[in-house]
């Protein structure tokens, strides 16, 4: 009998999400400009087995409407009880966001909603209030600009050192945009001041960054399926998919780097990485130092074909049974 204890406590600590324990994260994110931030929210929320989702955090640019965004699909999805928290604004960054996500394109899709609204905290209180009560438990996953984390960090120097991990889409290392070579990758050309922050930040860092998520397409058959699905999550991201595709080229495809930092964390079976050392020049290039020593790891190579299954089949078969989005308007 003692034997029999003792193997189920060292099963209980090797194993524990086997036993239920959720892994805590918080999202933050630029949901409404391309459209793979809804996607990797997408994703998230059907790792309820794997995730306790404390909160969803807006940051970059016009915050308000993407949080109107997060509220619609958790309303619409029937997980009202995930709390969203609105960043700052930050207009001097916005960059091409003010013309890529304005509200003739995927902010119109929820530009009235009112029946779910965005907590009344602001996000950096949110994310450092978690971080104190939850010391060394949360993965913060960042896949958007950083200006909320460089003001958490402007405010507390070393409080990012109380996540578990940070998890970002971050950066262009050995290749950029299209395959061609390294290049300042949006989320850290956008504001260069806030990453630098978070690069010096002492936090166990690693970065899904233009090398593994660039070249991970949703080709046309994923997408039709995801239309024949007709499930409330899959008819709000089809309707915002095509608002995306109206402020984009028709024959645009859509590129998943976004969920792909999820994907480092459910399935890192799916990739190769690498510990570097990393510095950020000032128009946003992510600089490797051979001989530097490492403060991130960075994904080298992914398999893009399985991990587009295993996200499609997380969004396809889920059973998230909230109200149906099709034709929905405020009432």
């Amino acid at each position: 009998m003692k034997h029999f204890f003792f193997i189920c406590l060292t099963l209980v600590w090797i194993f524990p999400l086997s036993f239920g324990q959720k892994q805590k994260v918080i999202f933050d994110c630029d949901l409404g400009g391309d459209i793979d931030d809804a996607f990797a929210l997408a994703l998230l929320l059907n790792c309820r087995e794997e995730f306790d989702i404390l909160g969803i955090t807006m940051d970059h640019g016009e915050t308000m409407g993407r949080a109107r965004i997060a509220c619609k699909m958790l309303y619409l999805t029937g997980l009202e009880e995930i709390p969203v928290y609105v960043g700052r604004p930050t207009p001097g960054i916005i960059g091409k966001d003010k013309e890529l996500a304005g509200p003739s394109n995927q902010y119109l899709w929820a530009q009235d909603f009112t029946l779910l609204k965005p907590r009344e905290k602001p996000a950096a209180d949110f994310i450092i209030e978690s971080l104190d009560r939850y010391p060394g438990e949360i993965i913060l996953f960042t896949v958007g600009p950083v200006p909320t984390i460089g003001e958490v960090l402007d405010r507390r120097p070393d409080i990012l050192k109380k996540t578990k991990r940070v998890v970002s889409m971050f950066g262009s290392f050995y290749t950029g945009y299209d395959g061609s070579k390294p290049c300042p990758e949006w989320n850290v050309r956008a504001d260069v001041a806030s990453a630098r922050k978070l690069l010096a930040s002492g936090a166990d860092l690693t970065f899904a960054g233009l090398d593994v998520t660039d070249h991970v397409i949703l080709e046309q058959p994923w997408r039709e399926w995801l239309l024949w699905r007709q499930s409330p999550l899959t008819i709000s991201l089809t309707q915002l998919l095509s608002f995306w595709y109206k402020q984009a080229d028709w024959a645009q495809r859509p590129k998943m780097f976004d969920p792909v930092a999820i994907g480092m964390v459910l399935w890192p079976d799916l990739f190769e990485t690498k510990k570097v050392s990393v510095s950020i020049t000032d128009d946003g290039m992510t600089v490797i130092h051979p001989d530097g020593k490492p403060n991130c790891t960075i994904g080298t190579t992914i398999k893009k074909d399985e991990f587009l299954e295993r996200m499609m089949k997380k969004i396809i078969w889920q059973t998230l049974e909230g109200k149906c989005a099709a034709g929905m308007h405020q009432n």
